[in-house]
């Protein structure tokens, strides 16, 4: 008996390589209109060919936005909701690490700007669209390594390391997530749920094998961890809520901070400003 089908509608961003191309082909498996992200034509027609073949799917959505753009995200948006007019689940998966500091297109420190602006923006864009789906669900994809946000330097100017770029902009994702799920809740929506995940350890992706050079867990690990996230009836209802691979977990200590909270919900307001 092949995998339970899966009658959604799935937008998976960097969905070209790594953990988000093969959630993507596993979602396809299960007759999932995928909706697949990437920022490089060429790679991106290339993995829409490969998964079609895999799967045998004939409902997948190629979509080309570089998300280091904040306009990007915002025509990104606007594509989904006026070619599409529906999605029942946004899973926020792209990011980058990167050994030596750069910036955006908008000024901002790359790894920050991709990680945690991009998924910030883009969520709260999609919004009214998830809105329209009876149980909707964002998932954002984290990591275990997590730093505290540096309100005083976020975009690390002062000294760049690239482990705290990286591990600065997941703690960002899941105090956003913990934040978006509370307002959610106060605004009496629970059709929408967000969650946040670790979804494996050193899986073999290109960002990994490029930075780190050995890997620990299989994509197989993190794909089943996120896609539980994503069709686990068991979750109904269930938001604001940290896992790490299958199990629910504690994060760092600022993302339950309703202070720190607030404060990163103003600047990403502040930051993604139209100009």
């Amino acid at each position: 008996m092949g995998p339970q089908s899966l009658h959604r509608t799935v937008l998976v961003t960097g969905s070209t390589d790594g953990l988000g191309k093969a959630l993507a082909c596993e979602l396809a498996r299960r007759e999932a209109t995928v909706l697949v992200h990437g920022r490089s034509r060429e790679r991106l027609d290339a993995v829409v060919a490969e998964i079609a073949q895999a799967s045998g799917s004939n409902r997948l959505v190629p979509l080309l936005a570089d998300l280091s753009s904040l306009a990007a995200v915002r025509g990104l948006a606007d594509e989904i909701a006026t070619s599409h007019g529906r999605l029942d689940v946004l899973v926020n998966n792209a990011g980058v690490g990167l050994r030596e500091r750069a910036v955006s297109q908008d000024g901002y420190e790359l790894t920050f700007a991709v990680n945690y602006l991009a998924p910030y923006l883009l969520t709260r864009l999609l919004l009214p669209i998830l809105r329209q789906t009876a149980a909707a669900r964002i998932v954002n994809v984290a990591s275990s390594g997590q730093t505290p946000v540096n309100f005083d330097d976020v975009m690390l100017e002062d000294r760049y390391d690239m482990t705290v770029a990286y591990s600065q902009s997941k703690l960002a994702l899941i105090a956003f997530t913990f934040e978006l799920a509370q307002r959610l809740r106060a605004s009496a929506e629970p059709n929408v749920t967000v969650n946040a995940l670790h979804p494996a350890t050193l899986m073999p992706t290109r960002l990994v094998l490029e930075t780190v050079g050995h890997t620990v867990d299989s994509l197989e690990q993190g794909v089943a961890a996120t896609l539980r996230l994503i069709t686990d009836q068991q979750l109904n209802g269930i938001s604001g809520v940290y896992f790490d691979g299958l199990e629910q977990a504690s994060a760092d200590p600022q993302a339950y901070n309703p202070d720190a909270r607030r404060r990163l919900w103003e600047l990403s307001e502040r930051l993604c400003e139209p100009r």
